[in-house]
């Protein structure tokens, strides 16, 4: 069997930046001819141009026609293999270009997968239920703030002239008061503000004695 189909060769498998090297090392190698193949026709050309028209000038110029039709052909390899070597190397360009789509999408279906595990443990009514109940302690914080500073204005029901009437009163009494030293009060004032009048009694002299007499 293996002399009829051959056997299964267990080498490994040419890659594309393997087959761009080989490319320019030919390309390299042809440049080297070519090289070498332009100086040869540049001497011939120079000694062309010294040479008299006869037989050892025709033959001289046939060589050199030779000499110019295989630097032709080179160049036409040349650029044969140039142009291969572009192509593999677009083609490497396109393979890495995949390569990082194929990654990138990948890396969003994990994403996706995440994202849809993580929002599937979010209740959005939940959610919602809180925002309500931040609402509600949040208004009544209002209404306890404006319940804490809240002004004691005058009653409504207080006249301004009666008001307006005692002042009056007021001043006139202070004006009818004799001159008053620097800690007087008014009397006005006094019944508010005035001390308890509470003060005891001196003892006794005798209960004293008596208390005396009784130590010792």
């Amino acid at each position: 069997m293996n002399r009829l189909f051959g056997a299964k060769s267990s080498a490994p498998k040419p890659t594309l930046d393997g087959a761009i090297q080989n490319v320019d090392s030919r390309v390299s190698s042809i440049d080297v001819k070519l090289a070498a193949l332009n100086a040869e026709l540049s001497t011939y050309q120079t000694k062309i141009s010294r040479m008299r028209d006869g037989p050892g000038k025709s033959a001289l110029r046939q060589k050199a026609l030779k000499v110019l039709q295989r630097r032709k052909q080179y160049e036409a390899q040349r650029d044969q293999l140039t142009q291969q070597s572009w192509n593999m190397e677009q083609a490497g360009m396109m393979q890495d270009n995949l390569r990082n789509v194929m990654t990138t999408v990948d890396a969003l279906k994990t994403t996706t997968k995440t994202l849809k595990q993580q929002y599937g443990k979010v209740d959005i009514d939940k959610i919602e239920r809180m925002q309500d109940e931040m609402q509600d302690l949040m208004d009544i914080g209002n209404e306890i703030q404006e319940s804490i500073s809240r002004a004691y204005d005058v009653p409504e029901d207080v006249d301004e002239e009666d008001l307006d009437a005692e002042l009056e009163a007021l001043g006139e009494e202070v004006m009818l008061e004799p001159t008053l030293g620097e800690d007087a009060m008014p009397s006005f004032m006094q019944d508010e503000v005035a001390p308890p009048q509470f003060i005891d009694e001196p003892p006794e002299q005798n209960k004293l004695k008596e208390a005396a007499g009784g130590v010792g």
